[in-house]
């Protein structure tokens, strides 16, 4: 029986990490155990950051939602479950948005959440 090299493979999976690996200073392009390590660690942060964007942008949204409810005399928590009372169902994003893009809008959202927190 032959025996067979692994020669071939080995390359291929060099160069898919050393691709990876592209735009790395020094030797974390060149050689590929240094370039591995930088690579698997790249991969990790990106995952990583990947939810952490979802995160910053939910609280983002929330400090701008509290911005605009503080103009409108009310506090975040107080404007969410006032409109959560009155039935009217809006994600974070698009109450941030309106909240930005059309204040007088999101003014009367505010007497709605305020009629209903009277209740």
């Amino acid at each position: 029986m032959m025996r067979i090299k692994g020669g071939v493979n080995a390359k291929k999976k060099h160069n898919r990490v050393l691709k990876l690996a592209k735009g790395y200073r020094g030797a974390r392009s060149k050689q590929y155990r240094v370039a591995k390590q930088s690579v698997m660690r790249a991969l990790t942060e990106s995952y990583r950051g990947r939810k952490e964007r979802k995160r910053q942008f939910r609280q983002l949204w929330i400090a701008r939602i509290n911005a605009a409810a503080r103009l409108n005399s009310l506090s975040y928590s107080r404007l969410m479950y006032g409109l959560k009372s009155a039935g009217i169902d809006m994600n974070r994003k698009m109450l941030s948005e309106i909240a930005i893009a059309d204040p007088e809008s999101f003014a009367k959202l505010c007497e709605e959440a305020k009629g209903k927190l009277a209740d």
